[in-house]
Order: C-alpha cells, then sequence, then structure tokens
C-alpha cells in the first residue's frame, strides 16, 4: 500500500500543470527586437514562454543558458518549456539577428540572485 501511494504522490509532483511557476510568459518579436527583452520567473519552477513572430522573416528563438532553439516563421507562434532555473540571469536572442533581438530571463530567488 505504501508503494501506491508513494507513486501517487510521484505522480502529482511530476505533473507538467503542478510544476508550472505561473501562466506563460509572452514575447513578441517585430522589427527584430523583442517585447519585452526582460522578464523575471520564479527560480527553481519549470515555466513556459510563447514568442510570436510579427517580422516579415522567420526568427530562430534561442538560448544557449536555457538550452532551447526552435523556429518560429513569419506570423506564427511559439511555446518554449523552460527551467526550473537557478537564481540568476539567463540570455535568449534570435540567432538570425543576434545583434538586434536580444533579451534576458531573471530567475528571482529571493535574494538568491546571481549572474548565471
Amino acid at each position: 500500500m505504501r508503494l501506491i501511494l508513494a507513486a501517487g504522490a510521484a505522480g502529482m509532483v511530476l505533473s507538467p500543470a503542478a510544476a508550472l511557476a505561473q501562466d506563460p510568459v509572452h514575447l513578441v518579436v517585430k522589427n527584430h527586437h523583442f517585447s519585452p527583452d526582460h522578464v523575471t520567473v520564479p527560480a527553481g519552477q519549470r515555466f513556459l514562454m510563447t514568442l510570436t513572430n510579427q517580422d516579415d522573416t522567420v526568427d530562430e528563438f534561442e538560448s544557449y543558458d536555457m538550452k532551447f532553439e526552435k523556429i518560429v516563421v513569419q506570423g506564427g507562434t511559439i511555446t518554449v518549456h523552460a527551467g526550473p532555473l537557478h537564481p540568476g540571469t539567463y540570455k535568449f536572442f534570435d540567432d538570425y539577428h543576434p545583434d538586434l533581438a536580444t533579451g534576458t530571463v531573471t530567475a528571482d530567488g529571493a535574494g538568491q540572485e546571481g549572474t548565471h
């Protein structure tokens, strides 16, 4: 019986909906700039980021720090699953326009913040 209860509790902890920190973070890329270009999320929790491409070109939403890379066609919207992150600041960018489209995510650790 204990094994069944432990398995049930583990399933609740691993449930994607229960593990998400907040509502999705919504970003737009327009004229090869992100809006907003900085967001704050709770450290230690998974979160979703959506990106809508309002440029007239394909963009590649990427982050070495958060380990994702996704193509978003013009007029399209994509969703990225990110985290959990340690307290700190993490960069994201458009790989096709890395000098223009850049932004950051800060994982707020309630006073334990550092730079990743």
